[in-house]
């Protein structure tokens, strides 16, 4: 037990994260995407963004060492922390020792858990995500029923990610990812942080986007949207007429809703895509 006076809701002064990871031997993996941050106050800023979380969950991904999971314990929230990498376990059992109940930690890929399972309904979701695997979490998260099991997700991406969840139409970043993001959610940039706030610095700066889920248009299938958005933007140069050609119905659709199928996708609003959905999904049923 790494502090008593922390369980007994006394202050303490947390061993610096450098320490932490020197006495552990842990070194970010390169392979598994990981840049650790030692600053806790940044930390404790990240972890503010949210709101406030005093008697909240929260789900964690590629906690590392522990520096944000400890920021979350220290705003009072209870933690489902998901680690692959059990280098890092032993660190995180000695804030399992400190924190008690509050601290769950599971080691696992966090793309094959059930986060419904492991927190329930109503989690904010809080993560520096390892940069390999960010992507492909948050389309999980922004998929499938609605609303979704999270309340709120903040979540680190390398800037340039960032900027394409928030992406405005006809601009270089829109693409799928804009799309998918803001249908049914709203995103927004709520931290920039340069290099040096990691160790080992990345190559890229990095943001920390927070979104939060808005009602779900009323007959649009995920799963069409989905569909949709990978037709047309993949092949983003070419105009909707051949783009949307993958799709059965798609380019028939548009022309129904007055939608120029010499346009490319990256012309096309959010609302625009969510009629064409919408269309399509009716189609279907």
């Amino acid at each position: 037990m790494r502090d008593p006076a922390r369980r007994n809701g006394l202050t303490s002064t947390p061993e610096p994260l450098r320490e932490v990871i020197g006495r552990h031997g842990l070194s970010a993996s390169k392979s598994l995407g990981q840049n650790f941050i030692l600053d806790r106050q940044l930390l404790g800023r990240i972890a503010a963004i949210p709101g406030r979380l005093s008697g909240e969950h929260v789900y964690e991904v590629g906690p590392g060492p522990g520096g944000l999971t400890r920021a979350l314990l220290d705003a009072e929230a209870s933690v489902v922390a998901v680690e692959r990498d059990r280098r890092c376990i032993p660190a995180l059992a000695e804030l399992q020792d400190e924190f008690g109940p509050r601290l769950n930690v599971v080691e696992a890929d966090a793309l094959t858990v059930d986060e419904r399972e492991l927190v329930g309904h109503g989690a904010h979701v809080v993560a520096n995500l390892p940069y390999n695997v960010g992507t492909a979490l948050l389309l999980k998260w922004l998929g499938g029923d609605w609303p979704p099991w999270w309340r709120s997700l903040t979540l680190m991406f390398q800037k340039e990610v960032a900027e394409r969840i928030v992406a405005r139409p006809d601009t270089d970043a829109y693409g799928r990812l804009s799309v998918a993001a803001q249908w049914r959610a709203q995103p927004r940039i709520a931290m920039s942080l340069n290099r040096s706030a990691f160790v080992p610095p990345p190559k890229i700066t990095s943001a920390v986007v927070h979104i939060l889920p808005i009602d779900s248009p009323r007959g649009v299938d995920p799963e069409v949207m989905r569909r949709l958005t990978e037709a047309a933007f993949g092949q983003r140069r070419k105009m909707l007429r051949s783009s949307l050609k993958s799709f059965p119905g798609a380019t028939d659709a548009a022309e129904s809703l007055g939608i120029d199928l010499q346009r490319r996708a990256e012309t096309l609003s959010v609302q625009e895509f969510v009629s064409l959905a919408r269309a399509l999904s009716l189609s279907r049923t």
